[in-house]
């Protein structure tokens, strides 16, 4: 729900909830690239993630990594 500056990555972004911490107090979310090469995995509350709803719109942009 908001950029995330010291990984690069920007609100909307899609990642995979890999695991859930205590009932969903936190998650465990991987951001990876097409070749499927992991940016990041982070724990994130819930205040900072959001569903993929069914009219949302996916994209794609660069990411340059370090």
């Amino acid at each position: 729900t908001r950029d995330i500056k010291k990984t690069k990555l920007k609100k909307g972004d899609l990642g995979t909830v890999v695991l859930v911490y205590e009932k969903g107090k936190a998650y465990e979310v991987e951001f990876v690239n097409e070749g499927g090469k992991t940016l990041a995995l982070l724990t994130l509350t819930p205040e900072e993630i959001s569903t993929v709803r069914e009219n949302d719109v996916l994209h794609a942009r660069g990411f340059n990594t370090a």
